[in-house]
């Protein structure tokens, strides 16, 4: 689960504001070593939503490297798009399939792509264009989280209880449910245990770091494929909300601060967080979430997900619902605008190209969508 560092971090800063007060330089420090401008022009005035108090919103990117670099230009395993509520009392936490069919604003000559290829082309700065273009919402703000140090967090917490959706066994040096090193988890419990040479190593209901990591992984055992990892994702970062928030003190110490230097990037700066401390507090008392529901195609022997039109309005409608903004229609099919005669050899025809023609399309109706985001391009190159 690649977003909980920052997650961790911003609920030390949500429920922890006078115990965090005493680590307050370090905490300083720690968000100044992980800022990192993104060199896209906000699409709103941030720091006035912030100060007001109002609705904002986090897209969180997660990678499967080592150590995070300023000029990282990998792919993001994992996408959530963040949004935090204090009049609601809730954070909503909606996932986004990675592996969308999806044309890359700037870089559209390049289609087709997979969603998580956006950062790998223009770093963050194109990812939050990309999904703004395609969903209509506004991004605030965006954090990059190295999934590595998932393990240490859950143990830095004390370990997680999570109920499993479904039974299954895990290897992680294969990925898959076979070898001599494996773990298991049982459908509707807490109870897992671990497995090497034949000789039952570890058995809890508390799950630490190593196994929270093998649950979140697996992917090709689960029928739903990478919407079951997304969801066993968002079970870890819930189990780790609820452990966090029923004793924080077990965040604030130099060595989980270390950790959070050394594996996130993000643009909110520390004026930002105290200000969160300030006008954010009860937006920690509900946590929901959801995902985009996509439907799998291949194109020149390459498997995509496809969300259509329908499934797209209804992610748009929920987030902009939870960001306090009137409703508005989705964005662009692919992300970024293409025409149809570059769509043409791949047989996809839609509306929303730049010739604006209506044609049947892979949403199985006529369309005509155009550019209804509102967002105009202000990258910076990177």
């Amino acid at each position: 689960m690649r977003n909980a560092i920052l997650m961790a971090l911003g609920l030390l800063l949500l429920i922890g504001g006078g115990v965090g007060a005493y680590y307050f330089n370090s905490i300083r420090s720690t968000a100044n070593k992980t800022f990192n401008d993104s060199g896209v022009k906000k699409s709103r005035d941030v720091a006035q939503v912030l100060k007001d108090g109002k609705p904002f919103s986090v897209l969180l990117l997660g990678t499967d490297t080592g150590e995070l670099g300023r000029d990282y230009k990998g792919r993001t395993d994992s996408l959530m798009l963040v949004t935090v509520n204090p009049n609601q009392k809730k954070v909503t936490i909606m996932s986004l399939p990675r592996d969308n069919l999806t044309a890359i604003p700037g870089y559209t000559s390049t289609f087709p792509q997979k969603l998580n290829a956006a950062y790998e082309y223009g770093s963050a700065a194109t990812t939050i264009k990309t999904v703004q273009q395609w969903l209509n919402v506004p991004i605030d703000f965006y954090a990059l989280v190295n999934m590595h140090a998932l393990e240490q967090v859950v143990d830095q917490v004390g370990g997680v209880s999570v109920k499993s959706p479904l039974t299954f066994n895990y290897n992680p040096d294969t990925a898959h449910s076979d070898g001599d090193n494996y773990y298991v988890f049982t459908k509707g419990s807490t109870h897992w245990t671990h497995t090497v040479n034949g000789k039952k190593t570890q058995s809890s209901d508390i799950m630490d770091g190593s196994a929270a990591l093998a649950f979140s992984r697996m992917r090709y055992g689960d029928p739903q494929g990478d919407y079951g990892r997304q969801q066993r994702q968002r079970l870890v970062l819930e189990g780790i909300v609820h452990a966090a928030k029923a004793n924080p003190t077990k965040l604030v110490n130099q060595k989980f601060l270390d950790l959070v230097s050394k594996s996130a990037q993000t643009d909110l700066t520390f004026n930002d967080m105290l200000t969160i401390v300030s006008n954010y507090m009860s937006a920690s008392q509900k946590l929901e979430s959801d995902h985009a529901q996509g439907d799998s195609l291949m194109i020149g022997g390459v498997s995509y997900e496809h969300v259509n039109l329908k499934e797209m309005q209804r992610v748009t409608n929920r987030l902009r619902s939870s960001l306090g903004l009137k409703k508005a229609e989705t964005g662009n099919p692919y992300g970024g605008k293409i025409s149809s005669a570059a769509l043409a050899p791949y047989g996809i025809t839609v509306g929303g190209s730049d010739d604006e023609s209506s044609s049947t399309s892979l949403y199985g109706e006529n369309t005509n969508i155009t550019n209804t985001t509102g967002l105009t391009d202000t990258t910076t190159n990177n």
